[in-house]
């Protein structure tokens, strides 16, 4: 979710539902040690529980970007990505290449448990390359639990690591949900949830009865008001979600104000051109915004024009 789950898109989100857990976008520990640390790492209140998602092998770098996160910023979890295949990840040792190295993934959590008090949390795939055995990510998991990770987020396809592009390896290698399902089973004291493929919140509310949790990306970018029911759904919770037109207004000042801090427009608001994905009134909302949004001098009036247009559009 590279350059989609920002702090727009999750103050966005947190419109939608008010409880689902949310992730940011990867973030290494170089760029939190020596980049623009409160560029990569602030966000608002409102997006509580917020999870930092980081990428990373040294010891100890990821606990001292776990402590600037807890400490200095207030995230509620720190989660390690063991599931990215990118050769650019790759290439710094870490993401999907690291469930080859159960033991490195270990002490980094061991590290990172041992700077902070909130939960560290471990993202990872089924298996990689020719490593795709049940027994494989078991002894992946056995071998992180040992280090106190006591919630493991599992993609349920293998990733190639040469061959195939990011996007090839969220779709082209096969689902294989039971191998999850059987990791819960196995593993019946530490969490488990599951991610991929998910589109339909009903479909992932049945997986509750294997698994712990659903984590859903890409759906949730695409169409992010499909998660106005979760709340419902997932937590009992019976308060009214608000509309999409309720959406768009509580969303403008989140725009306004961070175009006063010198945001571009089009940076911001770019994560709402699928609210209305689904609904009539979605091709003239995407045309208005994705043209107004990208012309000189425009400001927060430009999601009011697009509601005009996905009002009266189709």
């Amino acid at each position: 979710m590279m350059d989609c789950t920002d702090r727009h898109f999750r103050y966005l989100m947190r419109l939608v539902t008010r409880r689902t857990l949310l992730y940011t976008e990867m973030i290494t520990t170089s760029a939190i040690l020596r980049g623009p640390r409160m560029r990569l790492l602030e966000f608002d209140p409102i997006e509580h529980p917020l999870s930092l998602q980081l990428g990373g092998d040294d010891p100890a770098a990821l606990a001292e970007c776990a402590r600037i996160a807890v400490e200095e910023f207030g995230y509620d979890e720190v989660n390690l990505n063991c599931g990215c295949p990118s050769d650019r990840v790759q290439g710094g040792g870490f993401g999907a290449c690291l469930m080859a190295r159960p033991d490195q993934v270990a002490r980094c959590v061991e590290a990172m448990r041992g700077t902070i008090d909130a939960p560290v949390t471990v993202k990872h795939r089924i298996g990689i390359d020719n490593d795709d055995t049940y027994e494989f990510m078991s002894n992946f998991v056995t071998t992180v639990a040992s280090a106190g990770c006591e919630r493991f987020t599992v993609h349920a396809r293998k990733a190639w690591l040469t061959g195939l592009s990011p996007k090839e390896n969220r779709t082209i290698p096969p689902l294989r949900y039971e191998l999850v399902h059987r990791l819960k089973r196995e593993h019946s004291r530490l969490g488990v949830e599951i991610n991929g493929g998910f589109i339909d919140l009903e479909v992932a509310r049945e997986q509750l009865e294997h698994v712990d949790a659903v984590m859903i990306g890409r759906r949730a970018y695409d169409a992010p008001y499909s998660f106005a029911a979760a709340d419902a759904l997932f937590f009992g919770d019976d308060r009214a979600p608000l509309t999409r037109v309720e959406v768009v207004h509580a969303f403008l000042p989140h725009v306004e104000e961070m175009l006063r801090r010198g945001h571009r427009l089009h940076a911001v608001v770019r994560h709402a051109l699928g609210l209305f994905s689904g609904v009539p009134g979605t091709k003239a909302w995407k045309r208005a915004l994705g043209s107004a949004a990208t012309r000189p001098g425009a400001g927060p009036e430009a999601l009011l024009q697009a509601l005009d247009a996905a009002q009266g559009g189709s």
